[in-house]
């Protein structure tokens, strides 16, 4: 067995593991990253990009033919290979020659294999051929090994080979009829997208459709569903699922209706992926969530750091917040926590210090890429009155805002703010409409930031744009 040191060890080399260890390379340590599939992880070539280059198209499309003079222009409608040959490119053809490239150039060592904690600061690498290596690390382990698509017990479901949401991020072709279990992010995403491809779609959604976000959102993405012909079946639990010798899926609901596709995708829920990390040897439960106390150290059940706290778990692992974004922003605060441990300095621990992670709990910005688009931050009314605060909820029709009615015909939207009455700070916003993502931004910052309502009187936006929305909903609040 080879055997190496490092300052650092960082265990999955998706985008979370990949800015941890370009974080503390940065801060002057060494760091070296197993990965046992492709260097870029999941985001790269089954989530983020492939799935948000398989919807654009159809985005773009739907713009056009909301502006007069651009609508006349359009003769035709999408071409579905070329969109997955779009897709194909985003997702670099599932090859990671260029992110491996790009770890060389930081300086950071790559091991490929299964890594394994097999002791305190030690993780064994299994590579494909069976070799081993044993890497130790000096300062601190990095498990950011994300988390793979939960398969419900469902009679036959398994054995009727569904898709999740890697297979649907990566089809190669657009099935004639696709069913969706499942009513969250992904089922909702993928249902229009491949809507917008050609398939015809089912939707089961028990739960109904994005039940942890504002109600008035589920109502609208269900509506637009609905309208592109999809069928949206609201409460509908599959019992059992079969998959005949043409490749046809029959799943049998509860209420002993049958819906037949040519592809299933299951979509509800995600689980980590720590069932074979050497949890184990270390008194932690394999297959669990991994618990992090505001520094990313891994803590037990009792809140204590595991030995002297040489333990961190960032990105989807820890389920605080299963998105990319926060899981960089959780690299970043893991990597400036582990490179000041080393230097032995002190440890920022106030509210919004850099050295932890705190905006996981009540401000994490999130965009849906349905039609209509959905984007939010902070908390929902119903989430900011669980947490005790005393709140006033402000809505407003974004589709009387003039830079609305300029951006499309017919345009339809809506604004909501969640203001905590005590502080006079918003603590959570919602937006539904054509391009709302690109004013999420504005509203991330006035929830972290907790800009009083007084002081947001004079972020003057522009005329005319839909940012005029943020105006609007001051009004509405009044004084």
């Amino acid at each position: 067995m080879d055997n190496a040191t490092y300052d650092v060890v960082v265990i999955g080399a998706g985008p979370v593991g990949e800015n941890v260890a370009d974080r503390v390379v940065r801060g002057g340590l060494t760091a070296a990253i197993v990965e046992r599939e492709l260097v870029g992880g999941e985001c790269s070539y089954w989530a983020c990009m492939p799935t948000k280059a398989l919807m654009r198209s159809a985005t773009a499309l739907r713009a056009a033919r909301r502006l007069p003079g651009a609508r006349e222009a359009v003769t035709g409608d999408l071409d579905a290979a070329a969109v997955l040959r779009r897709r194909d490119a985003f997702a670099s053809n599932w090859s990671d020659e260029g992110q491996v490239s790009w770890l060389d150039s930081a300086g950071i060592a790559l091991y490929r294999g299964q890594g394994r904690i097999s002791s305190d600061r030690v993780v064994e690498v299994t590579g494909e051929d069976g070799a081993s290596t044993s890497l130790t690390a000096r300062h601190a382990v990095v498990v950011a090994t994300g988390t793979s698509a939960l398969v419900p017990d469902v009679a036959g479901l398994r054995e009727a080979a569904p898709w999740t949401s890697r297979e649907a991020a990566a089809a190669s072709a657009v099935p004639g009829r696709l069913a969706v279990i499942g009513g969250g992010v992904v089922a909702a995403e993928m249902a229009t997208a491949f809507a917008s491809l050609g398939s015809v779609v089912t939707v089961l959604a028990r739960d109904g459709v994005l039940p942890q976000a504002e109600a008035f959102v589920g109502e609208r993405v269900t509506q637009s569903l609905r309208a592109a012909g999809v069928s949206v079946r609201l409460g509908a639990e599959a019992a059992s699922v079969a998959r005949d010798g043409d490749g046809t899926v029959h799943i049998t609901l509860t209420d002993g209706e049958r819906v037949d596709a040519d592809e299933l995708l299951v979509a509800t829920g995600r689980t980590p992926n720590t069932q074979d990390i050497g949890l184990d040897r270390i008194g932690l439960k394999p297959g669990a969530w991994l618990t992090v106390d505001d520094t990313l150290r891994v803590v037990d059940a009792d809140g204590a750091v595991i030995g002297d706290g040489w333990l961190y778990a960032a990105g989807d692992v820890n389920r605080r917040s299963l998105l990319t974004h926060q899981g960089k922003y959780q690299a970043r605060a893991a990597g400036d926590v582990i490179v000041a441990r080393a230097r032995g300095e002190a440890v920022e621990d106030g509210r919004w210090g850099r050295h932890v992670a705190t905006a996981d709990e009540r401000a994490v910005p999130q965009v849906v890429f349905t039609d209509p688009e959905i984007a939010s931050v902070g908390l929902t009314a119903a989430a900011a009155e669980a947490a005790g605060l005393r709140i006033r909820v402000v809505d407003y029709d974004l589709a009387a805002v003039a830079g609305a009615a300029l951006h499309a015909e017919g345009y339809q939207g809506h604004a909501r703010m969640v203001v905590d009455e005590d502080r006079r700070v918003i603590v959570g916003c919602t937006l539904v409409g054509p391009d709302v993502a690109e004013l999420l931004h504005a509203a991330t910052v006035a929830v972290v930031g907790e800009v009083p309502l007084d002081r947001l009187w004079h972020a003057v936006p522009a005329y005319p744009t839909v940012s005029e929305v943020w105006l609007r909903l001051l009004e509405a609040y009044g004084r």
